[in-house]
């Protein structure tokens, strides 16, 4: 009997095109499911009859809840080795298997890089000024000689602050994992938490969330910046204490933020970064890349073939 197989979370609608399908029709029929609600009801039913179903990275919650209302589940696929949004101690729990995927190493630190570029330079408000048709409408930031602040020193992190450094910047980092011997393997100075902060022309940050990381930045370390300062967060919204940044944005005593990750996604319509002047907001695209979705997508198919031969690959276990 065929395998039921459901692609969701496919949120630009390009899960169909991005791979070749065709190899699973051997095993199984693959549906992609675009017509989902939030409504937790509604999802149940929907889901039900599927023994696998892709998901991307932190998007729908498959939680205990949802999890014991689909008994048709055997196995859960994810892009990326880690994703919040999935119990995994459920899923165990309920003999429901997990696997990951590797992903593409390069998207996010590229992405992170052009809104620290546009950000400096206000490349988003003169566009916008020039589509109205005025002209130049102000000064634009300067990188090179400034002080890249680096919040987590891992292979995203490390990548960022090899592009400061192309761009003559003066590279600093801080993490509660991180020594002085490992930033100095990547021409990185190690710094104290409280001088990363103080230092910082732009804080970039890039930690795994955690409870350790959760509202690391928060009131007292966003007041360490310098009012002309400008933070960057690729990583995840809850590092940073939402309500203490809007308030910083707010009153100037921070110049700016660009942001892809928030606390609650897709960004409530009516928040505040979706309308602050000093904020240059995306919708969670870090890794929402060509080849990224095909590294993803690509090794879906590969996890799933090796679990209906009986030898599944890159089993996501409750310790990780």
């Amino acid at each position: 009997m065929a395998v039921q197989i459901a692609v969701i979370d496919d949120w630009q609608d390009v899960a169909r095109g991005v791979v070749d399908w065709s190899v699973l029709d051997r095993i199984g029929q693959v549906t992609f499911v675009h017509d989902y609600p939030a409504d937790r009801d509604t999802l149940a039913e929907r889901l039900q009859r599927f023994e696998v179903i892709c998901v991307m990275r932190e998007r729908t919650l498959f939680d205990e809840g949802l999890l014991r209302r689909l008994p048709n589940l055997k196995l859960l696929l994810t892009g990326g080795m880690r994703n919040a949004a999935l119990d995994l101690k459920a899923a165990a729990e309920l003999g429901i298997q997990v696997c990951g995927t590797d992903s593409y190493k390069h998207a996010t630190p590229e992405l992170t890089w052009a809104l620290i570029m546009a950000l400096t330079r206000n490349l988003v408000q003169e566009a916008n000024a020039l589509r109205a048709g005025l002209w130049q409408q102000g000064l634009g930031g300067d990188l090179h000689g400034k002080t890249l602040a680096i919040l987590g020193l891992g292979s995203i992190g490390t990548r960022v602050a090899q592009f400061g450094q192309v761009f003559g910047m003066r590279v600093i980092a801080w993490s509660q994992n991180l020594s002085a011997e490992r930033a100095a393997e990547v021409g990185v100075t190690y710094v104290s938490k409280q001088a990363l902060f103080e230092q910082a022309d732009i804080l970039s940050i890039h930690l795994v969330l955690g409870e350790r990381t959760r509202g690391l930045v928060d009131a007292q370390a966003l007041a360490w910046m310098k009012p002309e300062a400008l933070l960057v967060n690729t990583s995840r919204g809850p590092i940073v204490d939402e309500a203490a940044l809007i308030d910083a944005l707010q009153h100037q005593r921070l110049a700016g933020a660009a942001l892809d990750v928030f606390a609650q996604e897709p960004l409530p319509a009516a928040h505040p970064f979706r309308t602050l002047e000093n904020v240059l907001a995306t919708p969670h695209v870090g890794y929402v890349s060509r080849q990224n979705y095909q590294r993803f997508y690509s090794l879906m198919i590969e996890d799933l073939l090796a679990w209906a031969a009986g030898t599944p690959i890159r089993l996501l276990t409750p310790t990780g």
